[in-house]
């Protein structure tokens, strides 16, 4: 079961005041894109956040008209899944700084009447949570029954939690941090420095030039995917196999894996921009939310899942999250799922992991 056609709705959320972000800088217009599943009860207690990762949008279940395939998180969200559209009203939104709807780096700055490029400020996390409750204020509400996300998603969940926990009930942090580990940082800035070094990202000025930094944008989409993915799923879907024959070798790629990744590399050009992508990861690596966020009674109950292959976020992240909440006497519970996916396992269905997220927002 789905939850049918939707379609992304757009608002304005700075229509009574700007939008401060944490470096100071106030950004006088702010858009969001978002989607909505289900209905809101005449008492508004039955709404769910659920928080997109790096390169995710509003479109989280559901099918657009004419589209080919559901939004990135069906399989959780919808009449009788985990996240139960029969009763819970879904709110998803585009983060700020990306390029699904929602201001970002590529669009138009009303000071100058052309796309903020690198002018656009740098964003916190914090500032990402500010506007989601943006749009629920908007949207008239005022307590969550609970927020749900994945990887960057969970971080914003964590953001939310502690920093206004009188508005969200239960908390479900899926392959989440909160404090990447220098390897994490290492990783984010290699595919950074792909996508500003390629020639035509002209100072983040690549649109006004017609051109796109697509070699260095594709290079970071692959890099990234690897770290998504297990050796173990890696291993079981692509083997050695390849093209060349024995005794023959190329510079070119050669073996199905390298395949796999140049696909990945190339569809990620048609869905996603190279600002978005620098504005998006930058934020994950500054994320500390227990040294940044002052200690305060927290009556939010958090679930924590992680996964025994990721090794992007592994399980060692999930237990200092559990830590840190329990060191402030909040109430957390977490679960390591057995999955051969690695990071990716957040998107997909191993065996447990959707019960456990059901269990909670019925608890």
């Amino acid at each position: 079961m789905s939850v049918g056609i939707v379609e992304t709705q757009r608002l304005v959320v700075t229509d009574t005041e700007p939008l401060r972000l944490v470096c100071g800088v106030e950004l006088a217009h702010v858009e969001v894109a978002y989607e909505t599943y289900g209905v809101l009860s005449p008492a508004r207690d039955n709404a769910v956040l659920v928080c997109h990762a790096l390169t995710g949008d509003a479109h989280a279940a559901g099918m657009h008209a004419g589209a080919a395939k559901p939004g990135w998180w069906d399989n959780l969200i919808g009449p009788g899944k985990a996240v139960d559209t029969d009763r819970f009203f879904v709110i998803s939104t585009n983060l700020l700084g990306g390029c699904a709807g929602t201001t970002g780096p590529g669009s138009t700055d009303p000071a100058t009447g052309r796309a903020y490029g690198l002018d656009f400020p740098l964003l916190d996390v914090a500032d990402l949570v500010a506007v989601q409750r943006r749009v629920l204020d908007r949207l008239g509400i005022t307590r969550l029954h609970a927020a749900v996300g994945g990887s960057l998603g969970g971080m914003q969940v964590l953001q939310w939690a502690l920093e206004e926990p009188e508005r969200i009930e239960r908390a479900v942090l899926v392959a989440a941090s909160a404090r990447l580990t220098p390897e994490n940082i290492a990783l984010s800035s290699v595919a950074r420095a792909a996508i500003m070094e390629d020639p035509d990202f002209r100072g983040g000025r690549y649109a006004e030039h017609g051109v796109s930094p697509r070699h260095g944008l594709k290079v970071a989409r692959m890099l990234a995917h690897v770290t998504y993915v297990s050796d173990t799923a890696l291993r079981a879907k692509f083997g050695h196999r390849r093209d060349s024959g024995p005794g023959d070798m190329r510079l070119t790629a050669d073996f199905e894996v390298e395949h796999y990744l140049q696909h990945q590399g190339t569809s990620f050009l048609e869905r996603f921009d190279a600002l978005s992508y620098l504005y998006l990861t930058r934020p994950m690596d500054y994320f500390d939310p227990f040294a940044t966020v002052a200690e305060r009674e927290v009556g939010t109950r958090f679930r924590l899942i992680s996964f025994d292959t990721d090794w992007r976020f592994p399980t060692a992240h999930s237990l200092h999250i559990r830590d840190c909440l329990a060191e402030r006497g909040i109430a957390v519970d977490h679960t390591e799922i057995a999955s051969p996916w690695g990071h990716d396992s957040f998107l997909l269905q191993p065996p447990g992991y959707h019960d456990l997220v059901a269990d909670h927002l019925a608890r």
